[in-house]
């Protein structure tokens, strides 16, 4: 056990023929006992010091693990994100891909329809042009016909013989 001050002031020395001189050695033990308190209070002092210190550096050491965790967490967090990105930015690619195939077959679809009623359509005034062709051929040798001249000659003497039936009725 270290020794106190108070032990130190009450200390006896045993005696001897020819000693210490005892006023000296009471000073001398005076000025021990004052520097011993001196290194005693500091001491205290130092190991309050110390103990706060190493509570702050408790402190320090949660706020610095605290921390490790937080960067942890916003890696991991940030890794998510970006997986969650590259995820739904493959899905948009995907989709905007299907669209665009589901875009171009429609196209194509209705271009082959285009084209199917366009060969209709051909077809069609074909047939038309045969048909007005024939039609128009038939008219020209209804006109080319000998048939329209007994027409008109037949019309010519049947109105002589009306004259004719007229001209007796009246007489």
């Amino acid at each position: 056990m270290p020794l106190t001050p108070l032990d130190i002031h009450n200390k006896e020395f045993t005696r001897g023929f020819r000693g210490y001189d005892e006023d000296e050695v009471n000073e001398f033990l005076d000025q021990v006992i004052k520097d011993y308190e001196i290194v005693i209070r500091k001491k205290k002092d130092l190991e309050r010091e110390v103990e706060q210190m190493n509570e702050r550096l408790g402190h320090f050491n949660t706020i610095e693990t605290t921390l490790n965790k937080s960067i942890l967490v916003a890696q991991e967090t940030a890794e998510e994100v970006k997986n969650s990105a590259t995820k739904e930015s493959k899905l948009i690619v995907k989709e905007a891909e299907k669209n665009a195939d589901r875009i171009i077959n429609e196209a194509l679809e209705k271009s082959r329809r285009i084209s199917i009623e366009v060969e209709e359509m051909k077809k069609q005034a074909k047939v038309f042009k045969m048909r007005l062709r024939m039609l128009v051929e038939a008219q020209i040798d209804m006109i080319d016909n000998d048939d329209w001249d007994h027409l008109f000659e037949t019309e010519f003497d049947e109105e002589i013989d009306l004259k004719k039936e007229l001209a007796n009725n009246n007489t």
